[in-house]
């Protein structure tokens, strides 16, 4: 059914992603602006609405998978577009072999002990400094004042 042919009310029980789908089946390529203004034209709404609802209408465009961007900054839909895969043989061969060459084995290295007991004393260094440390409630600050 073309979007012309239908009431005002079946129009407003569709969202407006599905009506932006029917809107680019039956016409061209549009701007979010255009595909906009032609659903605000349809649903009866005003300006004021256009501006208020806008930003969240692009938002479900671009979140909706059915949509494509174009270069241009018009949509159309996903379906009209292919994707092509180009696989050259020769390519794949190089990474075939790469992958053949970093499935050696890597040597690991050896820990530096002398390192890791620098580390321990370094530790053992900080709770010596804390034995002193006191816990002082607000009436014994106060207090010392």
């Amino acid at each position: 059914m073309k979007l012309k042919n239908m009431s005002k009310e079946e129009l407003e029980t569709m969202s407006y992603t599905d009506i932006t789908y029917m809107l680019l089946k039956e016409n061209k390529t549009m701007n979010t602006a255009k595909l906009f203004k032609s659903i605000c034209d349809l649903l009866e709404l005003t300006e004021e609405e256009y501006s208020e609802k806008i930003g969240d209408y692009y938002t479900s465009l671009t979140i909706d998978k059915r949509f494509h961007m174009l270069e241009n900054g018009e949509w159309d839909l996903t379906e009209n577009h292919k994707v092509e895969l180009n696989i050259d043989d020769d390519e794949e061969m190089e990474t075939e072999e790469e992958t053949e060459e970093s499935e050696e084995p890597e040597e690991e290295p050896e820990e530096n002990i002398d390192s890791l007991d620098s580390i321990d004393d370094d530790i053992d260094d900080v709770d010596d400094d804390t034995l002193d440390l006191s816990i002082v409630t607000e009436e014994e600050l106060e207090e010392e004042n």
